[in-house]
């Protein structure tokens, strides 16, 4: 009985925590002005998918409403685009 608690709670808390995911506007406008990879992460935290090919990386941040994706080449942040 205290596993199907444990897990109705676990369960009920992540659901939870994905209703206050931010949207892509607020993701794009806390990272405006950004223009390297430390100044992305600083402003948005690890990004929940990274690419890579070569020296480019493609950065995806999940949001409420789609992603939000940078391309970032070695240190600089070269593109930036909204998917869904």
């Amino acid at each position: 009985m205290r596993a199907i608690t444990k897990t109705l709670v676990i369960s009920s808390l992540l659901l939870l925590a994905a209703c206050f995911a931010p949207s892509k506007a607020d993701l794009l406008k806390k990272a405006k002005g950004a223009s390297t990879r430390a100044e992305l992460e600083a402003a948005l935290g690890e990004p929940s998918d990274v690419s890579k090919f070569g020296p480019i990386e493609k950065w995806s941040y999940k949001a409420s409403d789609g992603t939000v994706v940078f391309v970032l080449a070695g240190d600089t942040i070269t593109i930036e685009a909204t998917e869904d």
